[in-house]
């Protein structure tokens, strides 16, 4: 910057020239020495301008007079009445905080620039994330604004040991990414891989927080995702205490967790929300029917073309019966049926809202019924495409059901031309793949492979609470304790709390 005023004036407007939201306005300080205040209309606070700036300086009555020998800048600071306040010599600092929602203050005779924080950018209020509904839990999700997020973290973890790291990602938009942990719990080389994941990203704007996760993924390349994202504070709040990171974007209400495993795509918050009896059944039906929805066309189609003598007779003949009609074999029913039912489900979510499930569920129901009618498409066919759709609305993550709609098509190649060994052939081609996989360095099957039965509590079951005494190793070993010993409820729960903790 120059102490000539006029020179930074003509630079700055050759610099937002064509820009009709950046107003820059000549004031005088205290009746005696000229500034120019630069900002973007709308996007800050008019009423801290007006009261908290204007009041503050335009008076002549000597204010700052206290310190005469003093430069402008450091009057100008002690005067004002706002709480965020820094200064800069360097232009490309104030371009950086005028398109950050702050006033620039530009002194004349004086190289120094006061920025003052006064950004109040619109934003949606906090609604129900509408793709991750619960019947019982908290209802506030995350909206566009960052700093909005993390004051929702802040709220539910009122401890200094939540620690917020900023980064700038965008070499045009300049958008805000903060990485969330608590320290002492989260372990430090998987904080420092972070960091540097996130810092090494070059891009010219990122416009979701879906721009950060394929940058930092460790496989690219697998259809399995690497790291989970949520709209939600209190699945966000509940895998920080796990000793897992967070990371925030500005513009996007969608936070990214890592690292994840695979079990972690089967978990939905409800069931932390209710009793650990329920939440282990609707656990197990997930399982089930996760198996169903990847291998139920493939299996159906590998023993009616390859294995017919594995279908008991009756049901055969009722098979054959509705399939002797359909002028194709049934590796082309299947696919025709999925195709269908992929597009009906692709419009269904393009449509308004009012009439996308109805066209979804309509659409399928009367193709279904007609392709059955005009002998195209078998009965049975139409029925295992519409449980194995049922079956994948189970998964509670969307990122998990779409990998496993697209892996589904190489199962039913696999079994239409090998039959029950292609199945074979591709359950274990899976197999390896997810054993291969890693997540910030942690297995993606952990804690299954490698095994460890402390984890197995909060995977193949839902232990209760007060159970669940250890964190997971792999993520949190610096801070393993999670519930004290003797926290089980009952009537001898007093008994065991004064041993101790030694049971």
């Amino acid at each position: 910057m120059s102490e000539d005023m006029d020179a930074n004036r003509t630079l700055l407007e050759k610099m937002f020239e064509n820009c009709s939201d950046i107003t820059l306005r000549t004031i005088n300080l205290f009746g005696d020495r000229k500034a120019l205040l630069v900002f973007v209309n709308g996007w800050i606070d008019q009423r801290l301008l007006d009261q908290g700036l204007l009041e503050s300086v335009l008076d002549s009555g000597g204010g700052g007079q206290e310190n005469p020998s003093a430069s402008m800048a450091v009057r100008l600071e002690n005067k004002l009445t706002v709480g965020r306040i820094r200064t800069t010599g360097k232009l490309d600092e104030l371009v950086k905080g005028v398109l950050g929602g702050e006033v620039a203050i530009v002194l004349g005779g004086e190289r120094n620039v006061l920025i003052v924080g006064m950004d109040h950018s619109p934003s949606r209020g906090i609604e129900e994330p509408q793709a991750e509904p619960l019947i019982r839990g908290p209802r506030e999700g995350f909206n566009e604004r960052i700093e909005t997020n993390t004051i929702m973290l802040r709220r539910r973890l009122r401890t200094s040991r939540l620690k917020i790291e900023s980064f700038t990602v965008g070499e045009l938009s300049r958008t805000k990414v903060a990485a969330v942990y608590i320290d002492g719990i989260a372990t430090d080389s998987v904080v420092e891989e972070v960091r540097e994941r996130i810092s090494r990203i070059k891009i010219d704007a990122v416009v979701d927080s879906g721009y950060i996760e394929e940058f930092i993924e460790d496989l690219p390349y697998s259809p399995f995702p690497q790291v989970q994202n949520t709209e939600r504070p209190d699945v966000v709040e509940a895998n920080l205490l796990e000793g897992k990171i967070a990371i925030f974007a500005d513009g996007s209400p969608s936070a990214l967790i890592v690292p994840v495993t695979f079990w972690t795509a089967l978990q939905s918050p409800e069931d932390y929300y209710e009793r650990f009896l329920i939440a282990t059944f609707l656990r197990w039906i997930r399982f089930i029917f996760l198996l169903i929805s990847l291998y139920l066309p493939s299996i159906y189609v590998a023993i009616s073309t390859f294995h017919p003598e594995m279908i008991p007779t009756n049901l055969l003949l009722s098979i054959a019966s509705a399939r002797e009609a359909s002028p194709f074999p049934a590796l082309v029913e299947v696919l025709l049926m999925e195709i269908t039912f992929e597009a009906l489900r692709e419009a269904g979510v393009r449509l308004p809202r009012q009439v996308g499930s109805a066209v979804s569920i309509v659409g399928a129901l009367v193709i279904g019924q007609a392709a059955v009618e005009a002998g195209i498409v078998s009965a049975p066919m139409v029925i295992v495409v519409s449980i194995t759709g049922i079956a994948n609305f189970t998964i509670p993550r969307f990122n998990l059901a779409i990998a496993i709609r697209l892996l589904r098509f190489p199962l039913i190649f696999l079994a239409g031309t090998l039959g029950l060994y292609g199945i074979a052939i591709g359950f274990l081609g899976i197999l390896i793949h997810l054993n291969s996989l890693r997540s910030f360095g942690i297995p993606y099957l952990s804690p299954v492979s490698p095994l460890s039965v402390d984890g197995l509590k909060d995977l193949v079951i839902r232990a209760p609470h007060w159970a669940m005494k250890l964190r997971p190793r792999l993520t949190a070993y610096q801070d393993e304790v999670r519930v004290p010993f003797g926290q089980k409820p009952g009537p001898n729960s007093a008994a065991e709390r004064k041993d101790g903790g030694q049971r």
